[in-house]
């Protein structure tokens, strides 16, 4: 269902008070929505169930499982580790879904929650260490302004919120001329995103360890672009952690 009523509160902190920013836009956005539930009637973005934004069964098929994050093998290879949270089906796609396509900014909480526990299993793994810079994947500039904002950059800062010496650049963007992917084959997916991939920061701004994310990873044309432009730039990439991988 289409519901694009809802909005994210922003309001600015200092750095050193991220958790605390997360944590009133959380609230902010809370209070928000109560007003409108009185007027609007809402579902549930992951199954459709009534008077609800996100039900507890749907917030338990995303938990992250015990042995999640699993290593994927997308055709394109961007040569590190590409983990993903689960397959792109059911639940987990309804919600990213939603938040794309539907502006559901509701659900960015529940898939950055998701996204959190995937990060602090790495870290307990040693998959990837600390001081770690997270960098979203690039999105079109049309798609974002259409979105809002860039959803996989707003669940990244969400997730980090609270992790120590864990921050998110958004050092990526797209030239112009890129076509939105759905429906092009793996092959056409690489070609159109091959060259296009730009850095935005400064490389000496990135720490030791940079780990790109990203909401769904299909062929991995574009993780794997994303990867080549930071090595070239000179960042050590340890890998690409996904939401979702179709």
């Amino acid at each position: 269902m289409k519901d694009s009523r809802l909005s994210v509160i922003r309001v600015e902190y200092p750095t050193r008070t991220r958790g605390a920013q997360f944590r009133a836009d959380v609230t902010a956005h809370r209070d928000t929505a109560h007003v409108l539930d009185l007027v609007l009637p809402l579902e549930c973005g992951g199954c459709g169930a009534p008077s609800t934004r996100w039900c507890a069964a749907c917030a338990r098929q995303l938990t992250v499982k015990p042995d999640e994050p699993h290593l994927i093998t997308p055709r394109a290879d961007p040569g590190v580790p590409v983990l993903s949270l689960g397959r792109y089906a059911g639940v987990r796609r309804e919600a990213i879904v939603a938040v794309k396509e539907h502006g559901r900014a509701d659900l960015i909480a529940p898939l950055a929650l998701a996204l959190h526990a995937g990060l602090e299993r790495l870290l307990m793994w040693g998959v990837v260490g600390t001081p770690l810079v997270v960098v979203p994947a690039p999105t079109r500039r049309s798609a974002a302004r259409r979105r809002g904002g860039d959803p996989v950059t707003r669940m990244a800062r969400a997730a980090t919120a609270d992790l120590c010496d864990v921050d998110v650049i958004q050092g990526l963007r797209l030239r112009a001329m890129v076509r939105d992917s759905v429906g092009l084959s793996g092959a056409d997916r690489q070609r159109n995103i091959a060259g296009r991939v730009k850095i935005t920061k400064p490389i000496e701004a990135l720490a030791p360890h940079v780990l790109v994310v990203d909401d769904i990873v299909t062929t991995g044309a574009t993780a794997s672009e994303s990867v080549r432009v930071l090595q070239i730039a000179g960042a050590h990439v340890v890998g690409v952690l996904a939401i979702a991988n179709a």
